[in-house]
């Protein structure tokens, strides 16, 4: 049984889209550009901010305008990073019986490395042992970096960890660290996107996660 588990953040953990929602719509307001439905932001999450940007912007917007607003973005998400975001139903209890078995748990994150451990700060404090973002030293996911550096930090062995997220990039991830991934269907991704990006299965609600981390 393995008992090291890397949960990725957005989507798996926490539901944090009408918080980015938010601090998107203020950046694109702020530089003139329409606002994004949820679903577009659903869409568009996945590989970090920078990114979520440029997907929300127009094709053809120049560079200086996506790190305008990005910056935009960055500076309001700091400060209403968990106005509305909240744990999934059951995420607390299971994380806390997780917890209570001796499991070590980590928390990987595209995010800004000090968005990520404010979350962790916030939400996951009692039940999460450690929580990385992106750096300039640890590259974003789907590179293994962070997955690497948590169990460096955990003190565990990657033959012991399996991977945890709701997305394509969760599974490209894990498979990149020659870890098995858990996919789960509740988050930013549909179950068909999960499957066709490589899922094994997914899971539905906590209680088959928590049977899935048993069984791997």
């Amino acid at each position: 049984m393995k008992k090291t588990l890397i949960f990725d953040l957005d989507g798996t953990v926490l539901n944090t889209l009408q918080d980015l929602r938010n601090s998107v719509n203020f950046a694109l307001n702020s530089n003139g550009f329409a606002e994004k439905s949820l679903e577009e932001i659903r869409k568009s999450v996945g590989n970090g901010l920078k990114m979520l940007i440029r997907r929300v912007l127009p094709p053809d917007a120049e560079e200086t305008t996506v790190d305008a607003v990005l910056t935009a973005m960055k500076a309001h998400y700091c400060l209403h990073c968990h106005d509305e975001t909240k744990p999934y139903p059951g995420i607390p209890e299971l994380l806390s019986r997780l917890h209570a078995e001796g499991y070590r748990i980590a928390l990987v994150s595209n995010k800004a490395d000090e968005m990520t451990k404010e979350l962790h700060r916030v939400f996951f404090a009692e039940t999460i042992d450690v929580a990385i973002g992106e750096t300039k030293q640890i590259r974003r996911k789907p590179a293994p970096d962070m997955v690497f550096e948590a169990i460096r930090q955990l003190g565990t062995d990657r033959n012991d960890a399996i991977c945890i997220g709701d997305s394509e990039v969760d599974i490209e991830t894990a498979k990149n660290a020659g870890l098995p991934c858990l996919s789960v269907g509740w988050g930013f991704r549909s179950e068909e996107d999960l499957c066709a990006a490589g899922a094994k299965a997914v899971c539905r609600t906590p209680e088959e996660l928590y049977e899935a981390i048993k069984g791997v």
